[in-house]
């Protein structure tokens, strides 16, 4: 063999070497997402046993050697009650019942604001992704786990019957500390059932879902008190929702 063609076998065999070093771990990857993708389906019919969001939060609190118990008691959609269900809907996405898990004119709003502000865009998550990412995602924010939270909203809107989607994103997202779910929430902070839920008690527990560690009915941020107000008077001024509700 020359010393050109070896040199030049050498090469092959250097960049067959890199090209498994990079294709053997996507491999590996592929076949554990296709192994341990949510079966979306099931949600049509089942309550989840727990969430990707209540796993990290007791998984942080045995970290820091506090009691990792979380208040959390799913009820039926008609348990929750419709003001509740306004609340939600018009302080994080008034439009879910005409798009099909994404809102493009929100997000198209969001990047022109952050473009002018010289800022990263703010969220514009329908009520579907954020569930999708409380389900079986995580805060982050990288790439991959936005194309995963994109493939399990899409999944979600094509099993799913949306009043399905609300009643399992009211039944699992955080309203403070520990506490997941409008029943848990309504107990703990009102001392009743999701089911009474008064318009301004709504209004409050609705109020804190961008922020759930510190706003929270109690809570005396002014800002957090403010949005309070603004979705009461939403809510009052929102009666074509009822009908969808």
């Amino acid at each position: 063999m020359s010393l050109s063609g070896f040199f030049s076998s050498r090469r092959r065999r250097i960049a067959l070497a890199a090209a498994a070093a990079v294709t053997l771990p996507l491999l590996v990857f592929f076949f554990y997402e296709v192994a341990t993708w949510p079966e979306v389906a099931r949600l049509a019919r089942d309550m989840p046993k727990t969430t990707a969001f209540i796993e990290r939060y007791r998984a942080r609190q045995k970290e820091e050697e506090k009691s990792d118990r979380v208040a959390w008691k799913p009820v039926p959609y008609g348990r929750i009650s419709a003001e509740l269900k306004l609340a939600v809907l018009v302080a994080e996405d008034i439009d879910f019942f005409s798009h099909h898990g994404f809102a493009v004119e929100e997000l198209k709003k969001a990047v022109q604001e952050a473009w002018a502000e010289g800022e990263m865009p703010r969220g514009a998550s329908t009520l579907t992704q954020q569930l999708a990412k409380n389900l079986w995602l995580s805060p982050s924010r990288n790439p991959l786990r936005k194309l995963k939270e994109a493939l399990l909203t899409r999944s979600l809107e094509k099993h799913l019957a949306k009043r399905r989607i609300l009643e399992l994103y009211l039944n699992v997202v955080e309203f403070a500390p520990g506490v997941y779910g409008a029943e848990a929430a309504a107990q703990r902070f009102f001392g009743k059932s999701a089911a009474a839920l008064s318009r301004h008690e709504a209004a409050a527990l609705a109020g804190g879902l961008p922020k759930p560690t510190s706003w929270h009915p109690g809570a005396t941020s002014k800002v957090y008190l403010r949005r309070v107000e603004r979705i009461a008077g939403r809510i009052e001024r929102a009666a074509w929702l009822r009908g969808e509700i």
